[in-house]
């Protein structure tokens, strides 16, 4: 058998990707201000979690980790498991990842993708991809680093009101002493969101973010992930835009932020990740 992925739901995986690749999926923690608990990817979670103030958000624990890492160990037979998770700067997820690492052994390893959203999709393609190919566990450990350290990630922000609720902003925090009408692009920069460039309207940020996405991509073959927050025809428009823009678009798709990250960027927000070095993606 090959080696076994795993990772978590923020990663956004489409259903016909980790079901292709067998790759396993821990939940994240939703909670509502009543105490309501919902499980990311298995309960119901209601549509205007993402605009309800108070909602907090957790991750996985030390034993929800180590419960679906020992079954990825099972059916692997042998030749291991690489679990690629959310940055570790935001999530405690990483951190009971390691721990349930230490306690399985060398059976396990455990990469930070250093991103959020779709760039740990494609971290985790990228890694489930070298399993296939027959790689062994440390070279599919290898090439989840090269598909994290390569991947970029931009996200325009319909609204700020839910970072500044939730902290999870890293230099862009002084914008909160500012105009909160703004409509900030972020990256994602050593782990953490971080704040690129602002428009004053959300039309110029989107055309922006994906101008710059064409920038970087540039003439290399990468693989397009748009993902959205309940905003799926502007995420159609940016697709669109792309394909057409992009040179070299190996594969592409489109994802649903899901109840977690909406929380913390907010109904309307719509993001780029571009991936490098994957292989075309048959969903």
């Amino acid at each position: 058998m090959p080696v076994v992925i795993v990772t978590d739901s923020s990663s956004r995986l489409p259903a016909p990707l980790a079901e292709r690749y067998g790759v396993l999926t821990v939940p994240l923690h939703v909670t509502m201000p009543d105490g309501t608990e919902y499980l990311e990817g298995v309960d119901p979670i209601p549509d205007d979690v993402v605009a309800t103030q108070g909602v907090t958000t957790s991750g996985a624990n030390k034993q929800e980790l180590t419960t679906v890492y020992r079954t990825a160990i099972e059916q692997s037979q042998g030749d291991g498991v690489v679990a690629v998770h959310l940055s570790r700067r935001l999530s405690s997820t990483w951190a009971n990842a390691r721990m349930a690492a230490e306690e399985i052994g060398d059976e396990l390893r455990v990469v930070d993708s250093r991103s959020v959203g779709a760039g740990v999709g494609l971290t985790v393609l990228a890694a489930a991809q070298a399993a296939g190919d027959g790689d062994d566990r440390d070279a599919v450990y290898e090439a989840a680093i090269r598909a994290a350290a390569t991947g970029e990630s931009l996200m325009a922000l319909q609204t700020l009101e839910n970072l500044r609720h939730s902290g999870r902003i890293g230099a862009a925090s002084h914008l909160f002493a500012s105009a909160l009408s703004i409509k900030p692009i972020l990256h994602i920069a050593d782990g953490v969101l971080q704040l690129k460039e602002r428009q004053r309207t959300m039309t110029k940020a989107v055309k922006r973010m994906v101008d710059t996405a064409v920038e970087e991509a540039g003439t290399d073959p990468v693989t397009i992930a748009v993902q959205h927050c309940q905003a799926p025809e502007l995420a159609a428009d940016v697709h669109r835009t792309l394909r057409t823009q992009v040179p070299r678009v190996t594969s592409s798709m489109i994802v649903d932020l899901g109840a977690v990250l909406g929380a913390h960027v907010g109904k309307g927000a719509v993001g780029v990740t571009l991936g490098r070095g994957l292989e075309p993606l048959d969903q």
